[in-house]
């Protein structure tokens, strides 16, 4: 099962009002696991920065003006996250900015139905809060020094962390059904996953037990299947 864990940074709260996105951020998940494919943009929002966003996020009007139009990044977008379901905190938020820039290049809108609010989750968990990304990193133990600033593809890097926890915890991913196919991972971890060991494991066997055995065999005759494995 694929999943896209997505983040974004915007110039302010209210797309409904000017405010555009100027990152976005995303990691594959399969069968809740990372694979280590990740999808990451800066967008030129064609405005100024309010002062207020710089300070979350650090991205200026300067840094951002030489950056891509949303429209020009929108099928490499859409392509990544093919018909994955999306994984967001807050997911009305980013969903909302996301309709509003590829109802503008004339591209067909998200639908909220493939889309897993992780704060939805968390609040159903924990009523009494906080459930923000920060919150939930301490509460479960993950390392979120890195994050003096919003970032979209730290956040859904963290994200997907907490994601895992929200569904149950990391024991989740040692299931075998949960292990990502050799083709998730690369040619160059597939001997990992199959072929026979190059150095066979000694026999836990004791020189007694393998003396029983061998006159066991002999009791049953010529043609005892055993004698071919031993031959």
């Amino acid at each position: 099962m694929r999943e896209i864990v997505l983040d974004t940074e915007t110039t302010g709260f209210d797309h409904d009002n000017g405010d555009r996105i100027v990152e976005i951020g995303c990691v594959e998940l399969f069968n809740h696991i990372a694979t280590g494919k990740t999808w990451h943009t800066y967008l030129n929002p064609e405005r100024d920065m309010p002062h207020g966003a710089f300070q979350v996020h650090g991205l200026s009007e300067e840094f951002l003006s030489d950056k891509p139009l949303f429209g020009d990044v929108i099928d490499g977008f859409l392509e990544f996250i093919g018909e994955a379901d999306l994984i967001i905190h807050n997911a009305s938020f980013d969903i909302g900015f996301l309709n509003m820039e590829i109802e503008g290049v004339s591209a067909t809108k998200l639908s909220m139905s493939r889309v897993i609010d992780t704060l939805s989750m968390a609040r159903r968990k924990n009523p009494a809060g906080p459930n923000s990304l920060d919150a939930l990193c301490r509460r479960f133990g993950i390392d979120n020094s890195g994050r003096t600033l919003h970032g979209a593809l730290l956040d859904a890097e963290l994200l997907a962390e907490v994601y895992l926890e929200l569904k149950g915890g990391r024991q989740a991913g040692l299931t075998f059904d949960s292990i990502a196919p050799v083709a998730q991972v690369g040619e160059a971890d597939a001997d990992k996953f199959a072929g026979a060991r190059s150095t066979p494991l000694p026999s836990r066997q004791t020189a007694a037990a393998q003396a029983a055995h061998k006159e066991a065999v002999a009791r049953l005759g010529d043609d005892a299947i055993w004698k071919k494995y031993e031959a």
